[in-house]
């Protein structure tokens, strides 16, 4: 092979390949070793790396090659020749060839030297603008999580250095397609609302993006969305579900109307929907539970961990509505592990008294969260009993006329025959699907069609967190106690 066809291959390598095709093809040429070895004491990250796995020969070499303040050197051992020839950034190409080694070993080695140094300096800057973009989107996810527990101003202050800044008042938007057309989704977030687009990937649902979008960004009414049309034609897999116009202290409220907004869009031809306007649960009870919640959540509010690595209150309390939203998937959100999560349920269990592998104690909790914005101050004591607390916020005459406009679209002309059976049957077991089917004396499948069909009439999501089923369960007791 002429020097020419060396120097072609070496260049289309280096352009195709990589430093990794480069160094496998000269070891190849060769017959003996090729590889990056630092030219010094090695440091830490890439170069220790190629230290312990490069030869004994070829990291001595580069050092003594240091040492002696040239850019090239040859060193024989027992057998064998180091060859080397100095790089950038503290490196040198080497290779370790058995004696005899090729004749033309040294030119090849000098002809690749110039090529491997540009393609290592693309891939370091590769891997700079990729821990670049991770860094984002974790600083971004960072600013969802504060959102979702009421810390605005340190929101606020990440925010402003990511740009653009957190808009208010805002409306939710959440996008779910394909996750390879996510970026693309986001690009065109910005660009239809002139960059004023907050956009971050859901930590827990690998298919969707949450956008925040200023409340005058597009002129938006009941039937007209530019953006969520815009968004949906990028692709026949793409449906956007639509919050209300509200505060961005609301953005908890906001992205669960998206999220119910997204099971109703999923079901329509246009495939997306706004948040159908109704009776809001948290505003019916405030007055009525704001004590009951504040007594209930008093323990956790106040709970002092024993050791400075455990959960605070304000921790635990993210757990629990995390946990709450998203069940098993909340380890995604909270990036903790699955042990970790069930062991922290348990401790907010037992501060509050509650069961939480029951429906009713979870729609207890829900609801106290929702009327305790952020931590809350709480007296220290212990909670009363939920239970005929809870029953007392529910007689409220507020309640039932909120739980009669509730359930009212399931004996309505368009609900399914049999819905208000279904959805009861549900939720007397605990919203699991497995012993309703049996209970309904349907199939698994049978009774999850069901379901969705009464999602799209309630216009509310049920068989995927965020659920309605704690409104549910907390409409129909508050029928129940109505009489």
């Amino acid at each position: 092979m002429s020097r020419f066809d060396d120097v072609l291959k070496v260049h289309r390598l280096a352009h195709t390949g990589g430093s990794a095709a480069l160094l496998e093809w000269l070891a190849a040429r060769l017959g003996g070793w090729a590889g990056v070895v630092p030219a010094g004491a090695p440091g830490a990250g890439a170069d220790r790396e190629r230290a312990e796995e490069a030869p004994v020969a070829a990291v001595r070499g580069a050092a003594e090659m240091t040492a002696r303040g040239v850019r090239s050197a040859v060193l024989h051992g027992d057998g064998s020749a180091t060859l080397l020839f100095a790089l950038d950034a503290g490196r040198a190409l080497a290779a370790v060839l058995p004696l005899p080694h090729p004749a033309d070993a040294p030119t090849l080695l000098a002809d690749a030297a110039v090529p491997l140094a540009l393609v290592l300096r693309a891939e370091e800057a590769e891997r700079r603008e990729e821990r670049a973009a991770l860094a984002e989107a974790r600083a971004r996810e960072a600013v969802l999580r504060l959102l979702m527990g009421g810390q605005l101003p340190i929101a606020h202050q990440i925010a402003e250095a990511l740009r653009p800044p957190l808009p208010d008042p805002m409306r939710i938007y959440v996008a779910e397609c394909r996750t390879g057309r996510l970026a693309e989704v986001a690009r065109l977030c910005r660009e239809v609302t002139g960059g004023r687009a907050w956009v971050v990937r859901c930590p827990v649902y690998v298919r969707h993006l949450i956008i925040l979008v200023p409340a005058d960004a597009a002129a938006v009414s009941a039937d007209h969305d530019p953006l969520a049309g815009a968004l949906t034609a990028t692709a026949a897999d793409c449906t956007v579900g639509v919050s209300g116009e509200l505060d961005l202290g609301q953005a908890p409220t906001a992205y669960t109307q998206a999220f119910h907004a997204l099971a109703v869009a999923r079901g329509r031809d246009e495939r997306h929907a706004r948040f159908g306007p109704g009776p809001e649960l948290a505003l019916a009870a405030h007055e009525a539970g704001a004590d009951w919640a504040g007594a209930l959540l008093a323990p956790l509010h106040a709970y002092e961990p024993r050791r400075p690595q455990d959960p605070g209150g304000q921790e635990l309390r993210d757990t629990a509505h995390a946990w709450l939203n998203f069940g098993p998937h909340a380890t995604r959100l909270l990036r903790v592990h699955r042990n970790t999560l069930a062991a922290r349920v348990r401790l907010v269990e037992t501060l509050l008294g509650l069961d939480l592998g029951r429906l009713g104690d979870q729609s207890a909790l829900s609801l106290a969260l929702r009327l305790t914005p952020g931590a809350g101050r709480g007296s220290g004591g212990t909670a009363p009993a939920a239970a005929p607390e809870l029953d007392a916020v529910l007689r409220d005459p507020r309640l039932t006329a909120w739980a009669r406009a509730h359930l009212s679209r399931l004996t309505g002309p368009d609900a399914p025959a049999g819905a208000r059976t279904t959805v009861r049957t549900w939720l007397e077991h605990d919203a699991r699907l497995v012993p309703a089917a049996a209970a309904l004396g349907v199939s698994v499948p049978g009774a999850r069609k069901r379901l969705a069909r009464i999602e799209a009439v309630l216009e509310r999501s049920l068989l995927q967190s965020p659920s309605v089923r704690y409104d549910l369960w907390l409409a129909h007791r508050a029928e129940e106690l109505a009489g």
